[in-house]
């Protein structure tokens, strides 16, 4: 269908609105566009235009916040400066009404100090720092005075009864001496200390010294002190107070200052106690008392040092050294044998403490205090060794010219043996002083030990030609050998010196038994015998005579009773202390002797009794014989003897 003419006009109409409208809409973009450009350039001038002004607020804003600060550091100042004025009163009152408020004070005023060091362009500055720093230093007098007031009220000495309690148990007892009986002879005491382990059973309980309620205290105002530059008067008062202390519990305890020449004069019974002392006062003063200082150091002055390890130092120094002088004096003393085991013991007991002794002095203030301990330790042992060595010199030139008149055990011999026995309850120090290990150290004590054995029995033969009577002499080496050999067997001293030791020294034993009863009995056997021998009866027993006359038969029997009391009259001063050994010597006279009579009685008696007086030249019974000879070696005195 075709479109009339009007609606053709009608759409031509409406694209030409159409068009118009969308020039219309590009003539207004052109424009909003060139109108929006002309406000960038005038916002841009207008920036530019106001810039200066920003700028201006900016710097006056800046002022502002700077007039603020520097008000602020106006107002700081001037509260530094009435610091001193404020805390015055409360510093120059001091520490005792008001302790905490004291310290408070001087912590404010100290600081006070510091910032006006650091800020010295003020004017002012000078005038208020001095008088902070005089107000400071009268706190500090202050401070000292209470610091000196309250360690001196709470420094006392330690109870000596409380010390002991606190002590550690050592393994065995130090304090026991030991004394001997010379096998019947006089006693002989061998001055030797029983050795002990000083590994304790129980840790120390160490004392308290100032009461812990103090210690804050002290703490706080040594710490203010140095902080202030007062370390050196607080260390004198510190040492003032404990030092002497420290002093006074060691005296109260029996700790003595000895000289040299004052232990060169004392008789060595006195001297070994003191040594048996000091043993346990060196054991007291490192374990409880200087433990307890080195505790109370650590406490007052904690996180002060150098000043806490030279405050020990300080304290303890005198009283150290006045402990090790003593040992000192020992170690140079003259030596002698009895002074091996108290040597032993104090090298022990020092040698033992050496750990905790580098512990308790470990701050390098205390530098000599070690060493002196460890070169004590090192005296001491160079003069145990040396006196060890000595010992065997001793022995070997004892030159004693009394003999003992019994034929007893000779007190060297109870010396020397007691000697050797204790030397073995020594081993494990003994190995230390010569030691190269403990096989090392059997091998040295079992050959010293030999040694020693050797020239005692050299010496014991020599002095056995001291006696005019060879049965005697005889008699006298057998007792002693044999005390030896027992004493010996019954010790360790058996495992060092051998099974082939022992028994070679038996059998010299019953030789020289042997010697003692030709020595003696042969002589009186000649009389009852044919031959006169000790070992034979030949001869008699076969009812007869034998050609020999009654004169004869009365000669012997007169000569036997003489010799036979003669025997029995000096024999029974003579003495065999070993019950075991005097019984078997006796039995053997017995075996040798009343055989030999009882066949000489069978055979002669009747041919000398006439009636007329009976037992005129038979005095005596077999059995009367037996009992005598039962009474022989017991030491009994001319009075004690019976009358024959």
């Amino acid at each position: 269908m075709r479109a009339t003419t009007g609606e053709i006009d009608s759409v031509v109409e409406r694209a030409q609105f159409m068009r118009e409208s969308l020039g219309k809409s590009q003539a207004i973009t052109d424009s909003m566009i060139a109108i929006l450009g002309s406000f960038d350039n005038r916002l841009s001038t207008l920036e530019t235009a106001i810039r200066p002004t920003q700028v201006r607020t900016h710097a006056f804003r800046k002022v502002h916040e700077n007039i603020d600060s520097i008000l602020k550091a106006a107002e700081s100042v001037l509260t530094q400066f009435e610091v001193s004025r404020q805390v015055e009163n409360k510093v120059l009152e001091g520490p005792k009404n008001d302790f905490g408020g004291f310290l408070t004070a001087v912590d404010q005023l100290h600081t006070n100090v510091e910032y006006l060091t650091m800020n010295r362009s003020f004017k002012a500055s000078d005038g208020a720092l001095n008088h902070a720093r005089e107000l400071l230093a009268k706190g500090m007098t202050r401070l000292e005075e209470e610091f000196r007031v309250l360690l001196t009220q709470h420094s006392k000495p330690v109870d000596p009864a409380r010390l002991i309690e606190a002590l550690p148990t050592p393994g065995k007892n130090p304090d026991t001496p030991l004394t001997v009986a010379a096998a019947g002879s006089e006693e002989v005491k061998l001055l030797t200390n029983a050795p002990h382990n000083d590994k304790d059973s129980n840790p120390p309980v160490i004392p308290i010294l100032i009461p812990p309620r103090i210690l804050p205290q002290l703490k706080e105002m040594a710490q203010r002190l140095v902080a202030a530059g007062h370390h050196q008067q607080c260390l004198k008062i510190y040492r003032d107070v404990r030092a002497p202390t420290l002093e006074q519990s060691l005296r109260k305890l029996g700790v003595e200052k000895l000289s040299k020449e004052d232990l060169q004069k004392m008789q060595w019974e006195t001297l070994e106690g003191k040594i048996t002392n000091w043993i346990q006062y060196m054991r007291i003063a490192v374990k409880l008392l200087f433990a307890g200082e080195q505790k109370l150091c650590d406490e007052i002055w904690s996180q002060l040092d150098p000043y806490r390890e030279k405050c020990f130092a300080d304290v303890t120094d005198t009283s150290v050294h006045m402990l090790l002088s003593f040992g000192e004096a020992i170690a140079k003393s003259k030596k002698s044998p009895e002074k091996l085991f108290v040597l032993l013991d104090m090298y022990e007991t020092l040698h033992d403490l050496q750990p905790e002794i580098e512990n308790v002095f470990s701050g390098e203030p205390a530098t000599g205090m070690r060493e002196a301990a460890a070169g004590l330790i090192k005296r001491l042992a160079q003069t145990a060794k040396d006196t060890f060595g000595d010992f065997e010199d001793a022995v070997e030139k004892d030159a004693t010219k009394t003999p003992v008149l019994d034929g007893t055990v000779h007190p060297l011999t109870s010396y020397v043996i007691n000697y050797v026995k204790f030397l073995f309850d020594y081993q494990s120090t003994l190995s230390q002083l010569f030691g190269d290990g403990e096989l090392a150290e059997k091998s040295h004590l079992a050959a010293a030990t030999m040694r020693i054995m050797s020239v005692l029995q050299t010496n014991l033969d020599g002095k056995s030609k001291l006696y005019k009577d060879p049965a005697l002499t005889q008699l006298f080496l057998m007792n002693n050998i044999h005390y030896m050999v027992k004493s010996v067997r019954r010790s360790e001293a058996k495992d060092m010196l051998g099974d082939d030791w022992v028994q070679r020294q038996r059998r010299i034993v019953q030789q020289h038994a042997t010697g003692y009863r030709r020595a003696a009995w042969t002589k009186v056997l000649s009389y009852i015998t044919s031959s006169g021998s000790m070992s034979s009866s030949s001869g008699v027993g076969s009812g007869d005579s034998g050609g020999i006359s009654k004169t004869q038969i009365k000669e012997r029997f007169k000569n036997f009773t003489l010799t036979f009391e003669d025997l029995c009259q000096r024999q029974s001063q003579w003495t065999i202390p070993d019950n075991e050994l005097r019984e078997a010597v006796r039995l053997q006279i017995e075996e040798v002797l009343l055989p030999a009579y009882r066949s000489f009685l069978k055979r002669y008696s009747s041919a000398i009794e006439n009636g007329k007086i009976p037992n005129k030249y038979v005095k005596y019974t077999a059995e009367d014989l037996e009992r005598m000879i039962g009474e022989l070696f017991e030491g009994k005195s001319r009075t004690e003897q019976r009358r024959y």
